[in-house]
């Protein structure tokens, strides 16, 4: 949006993102930009546990945006707008994992037999000193498809099982399986640290931020959403 930017360095937040959507649709298209930043962790995390590539989940972002933007006049505010943003890029990024084949759920039962067996950390690794968050990164990679995305938006990014079973297009029962099957397969004493560092595991940094914001303003441009009426 060349020439016109939102005031992030004081957000408006005693907004809802509901209300930021209403004054975007009247003319205020910069504010886009507030709720880019509000969930961009959130949509990285989310695509990355399908895609399990960095660079690609930033590519989802981007269409997820763009995609959102386009469409913004059809938000009918009956869910969440984080969860019909979430959708969206729960969508493109599922879309592009089985188009390369490289996307296989599993039957719940089959999980624990396809989980690497786990071994003692490699010394020098722990004398490296690897960060817990990094070891948590590691092990929800080695969760089988259709398990990572649940544990990532649940335990990682607290969305609750409604919202995940909505975000994901299943129901609340298998949200509900695959996560209890999910924190089985990972180790133990892992998962008793994880509720302290999971804030640290898939982070989206503030450079990153900046891009993925940069790439969609741009492609955006700083004309109103083509749905809206003149």
């Amino acid at each position: 949006m060349p020439g016109a930017h939102a005031d992030v360095s004081q957000p408006p937040s005693g907004l809802s993102d509901e209300a930021i959507v209403s004054r975007i649709l009247g003319g205020e298209t910069p504010l886009f930009e507030v709720l880019m930043r509000r969930h961009n962790e959130r949509l990285y995390r989310a695509a990355r546990a399908i895609l399990r590539d960095e660079p690609e989940a930033e590519d989802v972002m981007q269409e997820a945006y763009v995609s959102a933007y386009s469409h913004l006049a059809q938000f009918d505010g009956r869910a969440k707008f984080s969860t019909w943003l979430t959708k969206i890029a729960v969508h493109e990024a599922l879309a592009r994992a089985r188009k390369r084949g490289r996307y296989q759920p599993m039957d719940d039962s089959a999980l624990e037999t396809l989980m690497p067996t786990p071994s003692s950390p490699d010394p020098e690794r722990l004398a490296f000193g690897r960060e817990l968050g990094a070891l948590i990164e590691v092990a929800v990679d080695n969760l089988g498809d259709g398990y990572r995305e649940v544990f990532m938006l649940r335990q990682i990014e607290g969305l609750n099982t409604a919202e995940t079973a909505d975000v994901l297009g299943v129901s609340e029962d298998v949200v509900k399986t695959r996560l209890s099957r999910a924190r089985s397969a990972l180790q133990r004493d892992l998962l008793d640290q994880s509720d302290a560092a999971a804030a640290t595991a898939f982070t989206f940094g503030q450079g990153r931020c900046d891009r993925v914001v940069a790439a969609v303003q741009q492609r955006i441009g700083t004309s109103l959403p083509s749905s809206v009426p003149a």
